[in-house]
């Protein structure tokens, strides 16, 4: 494992991590490990066509017809 020295940290921002990392009973240290990791490492995000076909399969195009005010049917082909 590598070993990382950040210098020149704002002290608010010290004092955050400290508070972060007492409020999930973790060091600072292994709290800052835990932010690197999650910024740098979570899952790419999908793209909208990803998204897109992951949607199930719903229902047939006639399961969606609009129903007129006057009981005609719009039909979406």
């Amino acid at each position: 494992m590598a070993n990382l020295i950040v210098r020149n940290i704002d002290e608010k921002i010290v004092n955050a991590l400290k508070a972060r990392a007492g409020q999930y009973g973790r060091s600072a240290e292994a709290e800052h490990r835990r932010i690197l990791e999650s910024a740098l490492l979570k899952p790419k995000k999908k793209s909208f066509t990803e998204a897109l076909k992951s949607i199930p399969n719903t229902g047939t195009d006639s399961d969606f017809e609009r129903i007129n005010d006057d009981g005609d049917r719009d039909v979406f082909n």
